[in-house]
Formats: C-alpha cells, sequence, structure tokens
C-alpha cells in the first residue's frame, strides 16, 4: 500500500519551499539594489550654489557678514546622513571643548619665528631669526583673530596687484621702501607697482632683461627660488611666464614681508639663510636669485654659495644683482668705498668658480652663473682646489634641522661630460606628468613608474569628486597647501586650475618625496607638524590633509595641530581630511570647538571604502580693537 504524504508529494513540497526560499531571496537583493541606487542618486543630485554649501555645514550666515565676499557658484556634494549610515554617535558623548580667540596681540603671531623669542638666540649668522618653536607649555589653546575689518582677498590675478590695507595694516613697507616703489597706500588697500630695490622700472621689466640673457619661457626653467624676496614681486610676475617661485623672507624689521607676499596669491614662506640648511631637497630649483638680499655670500667659506649649490639642479642659474655687481657706477649710492665692493665680488667670483660654477654673462646691474651639468669635471679638479672637499656618507636631501656644511654636495655620477648628472627633465608642462628622474633611476624604494601612474589616476577621479564638494576650479582659492603631499598628485591635478600649491612632506617619513615633487616641477617643504609651519596667519584658503592625522597621531596631541590648521587658514577657508571614520570623528569634535563647521562625507568611491572624507569651512568672525581676548 502506498504511503500517505498528506495530499502531496514530497518533491512537489521540496519544490514550494525553494520557490519561497528563491523569492525571499530575490526580494532582498531587490531591495538592497533599489536601496544602493537610491544613495547613488542622492551623491550626484543636481548642482548647487556655494552658498548652499556653507548653508549645509551650518555657515549660513558667513557669507552675509562679508562685505566684499567673491561668491562664485559651484556644484558640491549633497548633505549625508553619515551617523543613520554608519552608526557613528558624533560628539555626543561629552561636551564639545571650546576654544577661545586669543588677544589681538596675537592677530599675526609667528609660532617659530616669534621675534621675542628669537631675541634670546644667538645674532651670529641669524640664529635668532631661525625657527625656535614653543615649548608645549607654550603653546596656545586659542584661537588666533583676524583683525576687525578682515575683508575676503582680491581674486587672482587681481591680488597681485592689490591687498586690502584692513587684512594687513602695517605702513612701514610703503614709507621705507617708498622709493625703490615695493608697496603704495591708496585708500582702503595697497598697490603693488611690482617695484623692486635692483629694478625701478618694475618686476616685468627686470624679468625681460634676464631673459635676454637667460631663456626664461622656453619650459626649461619651471621651478626657482628668490632669496631674501621683499614682497615677492619677482616670482609674482614670473607666473605669467609658467616659473613657479618659492619666495622666502625673515621676519625682522620690514613688517609682514611674507605676509604681503601671500596675501597676494604668490608663493613665499618664512626663512633665512642662516646655519641650518634650507628646509627643501638637493636638485630642486632650476634658478636661484637675489636681488639686493643682503646676504653675506663670501662669508663662512663661501657657506650660503655652497647650500644653494645644495638645492639647484645640474645646468641650474644663479642670478645677482644689486651689491657688489655694477660697483663702479653704484658705489655712492651704496655708500660703500670702491676698494670695499672690489673685493667683495672678487670673493663671491672665488667662491663660485670653487663650486666649478661658470660665469655666463655679467651685464649692466646682473650677473649670471651656472651650475655644471655634472661633476666629471669637478672632482677632477679637486686636485688643485682643494677646498670646498665633496660631501661624504651624506643625505643631500635631509634637510629638515640639518646644519649647513661647507662641502658640495655631489651630484649622481654621470659617464661622459654632456651627460646631465641624474636625468634630464622634459620642458614644462610635459615635466608635470613624465616620470621623474628620481623614480626612473630607483633613488625611491618602492616607488615606480607604475605607482606614479596609479596615482595620477587616483588623483584624477579625487579632483573630479573635489570639484563638487568645493569650488577649486572657480577662483574662489589661490594659495592651497596639501599637508601629506606623497608624489605631487593633488598639485598636479590641480594645476590647470587658478591655484598654486605648496607640497609638504612629513619630516619624518620613510619615504622622502619633494624631489620627485620638484622634478614634476612643483614646489614645497619639508614639514613636522608637531611644530607651526613658517608663514603667518590667514594665508591658505584650501588646506588638503590626506591622512596626515594617522601619522602624527601618536607622535603629538592633534589638537595643536587643528590649531595651527586654523591659524593659517584664511576665515571661510577650507579643508578637506581624508582619513578613517575613527579618526575624523576626533578631527570633528575639536573642530566643532573651534568655530569650524563640517560635514563627513563618504569616499568617492562609495561607502564600502573604510577611508573617508571630511570637509570643513572655518567660519568668518574678527578679533574686536577694543579688547585684548
Amino acid at each position: 500500500m502506498a504511503r500517505d504524504y498528506g495530499g502531496g508529494s514530497p518533491k512537489h513540497h521540496q519544490l514550494e519551499s525553494k520557490k519561497k526560499r528563491l523569492t525571499m531571496i530575490f526580494g532582498v537583493s531587490a531591495l538592497c539594489i533599489v536601496s544602493y541606487c537610491l544613495g547613488a542618486w542622492q551623491t550626484t543630485s543636481a548642482p548647487v550654489s556655494r552658498s548652499e554649501l556653507y548653508n549645509r555645514v551650518g555657515c549660513d550666515d558667513v557669507s552675509s557678514q562679508m562685505k566684499t565676499s567673491n561668491a562664485s557658484s559651484e556644484s558640491v556634494a549633497p548633505h549625508l546622513d553619515f551617523e543613520s549610515h554608519h552608526q557613528v554617535n558624533i560628539n555626543k558623548s561629552e561636551a564639545v571643548q571650546k576654544f577661545p580667540p586669543c588677544a589681538m596681540t596675537y592677530s599675526e603671531y609667528t609660532p617659530c619665528q616669534d621675534p621675542n623669542r628669537g631675541r634670546k638666540f644667538d645674532r651670529k649668522m641669524l640664529k635668532y631669526r631661525e625657527r625656535h618653536c614653543p615649548t608645549k607649555e607654550e603653546q596656545l589653546l586659542c584661537l588666533i583673530p583676524a583683525p576687525p575689518k578682515y575683508k575676503t582677498p582680491f581674486m587672482w590675478p587681481q591680488s597681485r596687484d592689490f591687498a586690502w590695507y584692513d587684512n594687513i595694516p602695517h605702513r612701514e613697507l610703503s614709507i621705507e621702501k617708498a622709493v625703490q616703489n615695493w608697496i603704495q597706500v591708496e585708500g582702503d588697500r595697497f598697490r603693488f607697482p611690482g617695484g623692486g630695490t635692483m629694478f625701478p622700472k618694475g618686476a616685468d621689466s627686470y624679468i625681460d632683461d634676464i631673459n635676454a640673457l637667460i631663456p626664461l619661457t622656453k619650459g626649461q626653467i619651471r621651478t626657482a627660488i628668490d632669496t631674501g624676496c621683499g614682497v615677492a614681486s619677482w616670482g609674482a610676475y614670473l607666473l605669467k611666464r609658467n616659473i613657479l617661485t618659492m619666495s622666502f623672507a625673515p621676519r625682522d624689521t620690514h613688517a609682514a614681508q611674507v605676509q604681503f607676499a601671500l596675501e597676494r596669491g604668490v608663493p613665499a614662506m618664512i626663512g633665512v639663510m642662516g646655519s641650518k640648511r634650507l628646509p627643501y631637497p638637493a636638485r630642486a630649483f632650476d634658478m636661484a636669485h637675489c636681488s639686493r638680499c643682503l646676504i653675506p655670500w663670501q662669508n663662512y667659506d663661501g657657506l650660503y654659495l655652497i647650500e644653494v649649490d645644495r638645492v639647484l639642479r645640474p645646468g641650474a642659474y644663479w642670478i645677482l644683482s644689486g651689491p657688489p655687481i655694477n660697483w663702479k657706477k653704484h658705489w655712492r649710492g651704496w655708500e660703500r668705498t670702491q676698494e670695499d665692493l672690489k673685493q667683495e665680488q672678487d670673493a663671491i667670483e672665488a667662491v663660485a668658480k670653487s663650486l666649478c660654477w661658470k660665469k655666463v654673462i655679467q651685464k649692466n646691474d646682473l650677473a649670471i652663473w651656472q651650475k655644471p651639468l655634472n661633476h666629471i669635471e669637478c672632482i677632477r679638479s679637486r686636485n688643485v682646489v682643494k677646498t670646498p672637499h665633496l660631501c661624504k656618507s651624506d643625505n643631500p636631501d635631509m634637510a629638515w634641522d640639518r646644519n649647513m656644511e661647507t662641502c658640495i654636495t655631489p651630484l649622481p655620477e654621470a659617464n661622459n661630460p654632456n651627460d646631465v648628472a641624474g636625468g634630464a627633465l622634459e620642458k614644462w608642462p610635459e615635466r608635470a606628468f613624465a616620470i621623474p628622474p628620481r623614480i626612473s633611476s630607483g633613488s625611491i624604494p618602492g616607488i615606480t613608474p607604475e605607482k606614479l601612474k596609479e596615482d595620477n589616476d587616483l588623483w584624477k577621479q579625487r579632483m573630479e569628486r573635489y570639484k563638487r564638494i568645493v569650488p577649486i576650479s572657480k577662483g574662489r582659492y589661490r594659495n592651497v597647501m596639501d599637508m601629506n603631499a606623497y608624489l605631487g598628485g593633488f598639485a598636479a591635478a590641480a594645476s590647470k586650475y587658478p591655484v598654486w600649491v605648496m607640497n609638504t612632506v612629513p619630516a619624518n617619513t620613510n619615504q622622502d618625496t619633494l624631489g620627485v615633487i620638484y622634478e614634476r616641477g612643483f614646489i614645497g617643504t619639508y614639514q613636522d607638524w608637531c611644530e607651526a609651519f613658517s608663514t603667518y596667519p590667514r594665508t591658505y584658503d584650501l588646506i588638503h590633509a590626506g591622512g596626515v592625522f594617522s601619522i602624527y597621531q601618536d607622535r603629538c596631541d592633534i589638537t595643536y595641530i587643528l590649531l595651527e590648521m586654523d591659524r593659517i587658514l584664511r576665515p571661510e577657508g577650507t579643508v578637506i581630511f581624508r582619513d578613517t571614520v575613527e579618526i575624523l570623528t576626533k578631527i570633528k569634535a575639536i573642530t566643532d570647538g573651534m568655530r569650524w563647521k563640517s560635514q563627513i562625507m563618504d569616499h568617492e568611491s562609495g561607502p564600502f571604502n573604510p577611508e573617508k572624507i571630511l570637509v570643513a569651512v572655518k567660519t568668518y568672525w574678527t578679533g574686536e580693537a577694543n579688547k585684548q581676548s
């Protein structure tokens, strides 16, 4: 007799169960797909205005407070409900620490170049003007205030010629340098006529004179350094010739030279030729310049020219104008004797010759020398010219807090006298994306041409995302900093926009890539972010901080790094952080107490990437003239 199965066969029952399971699986899958599509649709919603960006991060009153706001439209990423997606409780477990404003006396505070601290150090070799950073006990836990009538700076290129008086209320330079035509006060603004000590017809005309002697516009010269730069007019006018200049000057009696330069939208740092190496790698610059920069080139066994030689590329130029050049014409105006000036020039000529430099030309007020392409002949000449000797067992790129040395930095080996030591560079602009010699030669462990290509592709994708978040392509930003530049991919991707990027490479990194960045035709510096940066307050519009806090979270208190970022960021400036969720939530908890408004967003590849983006905007506020706190 057949077994009774309750009115249905077991096969049919199994089929029904399978159908139910499949239906459930398909249903869940469909819901997931619909949810994902909705999320993707949200992250690519229609463009909105820049003012909406501020509204969405809580800065709805920012632009209305700015009398001279240069607002521009730009598409941005939409508001993301990060907490509901990721189940992270942000800033709710404890009260946010509020940071008060510092006294107005700190409005132009430069922590590591503080004049009061500097007076405690030796004046010999200008050591008192070098970096001397505050101890942990001396660091400020307050926000550096902007001047009471601070205005949004002029947009580039107008900013090259104008700055608001209220942003840098210093008339000293317009009085002290009136004859030299550095700067003029015109009503509520400064005007920069482009004058200088040795270029009374203006920087543009002076640069044309240089171009008649060496090729400035053919792409071979891209990176330059200006020692003792004044208000950086030389660098400002080189920009239209596609030459990017690192200008530096000390914080000295000429108040705020570097601050003026950065207010103009021109690259600059506080710095001095003292006893320490310049914070740049070897073979970085295609050209160096000194126009009456008052550096005693012939002193200390030629130490300062030896340092310039270290940072110059093979075949690079050094340009000198001012004392003692053309002393026969100018000696009376310089109030020095002919004998003294001749002696100085002879000494400079001797140091240059000992470095194996060739004097290209001296015409009128300009003298130009050229560094050799390699050291083949220079090594042979050491048998006759004993000093300076070539350095031994030295890392020529090691430049952070390291003393200068009176020895020649050896160039990489070359096979014949016409070879460019270390490898030749492409002309600009091809240079930006060509394989740099430091990579093609394999001199940086782990960095290959394939790695560079991957990095370039990555930054192309990232920049497309950033364009939807912040108005980087519209002229809203000019001075940009990358706090962890790696191979300079951010600067390369941004090079088509009206910005320049200060690429910083952490001084204690295992991979020193700053030389690569210079070989690509960009500029930058070494930096330990446990210390302050060598600049004035309010000198950067946009800061990019990718992975910085993962590097430094165990080295120093990240609160002080964020306060330093606030110091150098202009009111209404923007910061883009990239890091893990845990680190970004810590950052957000601190910046919420710094009058910043911020929003955590998903990675450009989607919500499943553990790295996230935090976009923060520094709100507009100023100090009060009649108060000290």
